[in-house]
C-alpha cells in the first residue's frame, strides 16, 4: 500500500542524459570538424556552440551523478498537499 501521489517506481533520467549528451558530443565534435574543413565556417561556429553547452551538460549530469541518491522520505511519510485556500 503506498501512502502518496508519487510514482511507483520513479527513476532518475540522469544516466540517459548522460549517455544522449555524449552521443551529442560526439556528433557535435564531428560536425564542427567537418564544416570546419569544407569552408563553411558559419554552421562550424555553430555545432561549436551546440558541442561547448553538451560538454557543460555532461559536466553538471556527471556531477549530479556522482552526488549519489538525495534523500527520498519513506512511505510512512504522507505527500505535501499545498494549501488550496
Amino acid at each position: 500500500m503506498r501512502s502518496g501521489n508519487e510514482p511507483v517506481n520513479a527513476r532518475s533520467p540522469l544516466r540517459l542524459r548522460l549517455g544522449l549528451g555524449i552521443w551529442g558530443l560526439v556528433w557535435a565534435g564531428a560536425a564542427t570538424a567537418a564544416f570546419a574543413l569544407t569552408d563553411h565556417p558559419g554552421w562550424a561556429v555553430l555545432c561549436g556552440v551546440v558541442f561547448l553547452v553538451t560538454v557543460v551538460d555532461i559536466t553538471l549530469v556527471t556531477r549530479h551523478i556522482r552526488q549519489g541518491p538525495h534523500y527520498q522520505p519513506g512511505r510512512d511519510v504522507p505527500p505535501y498537499e499545498p494549501d488550496h485556500r
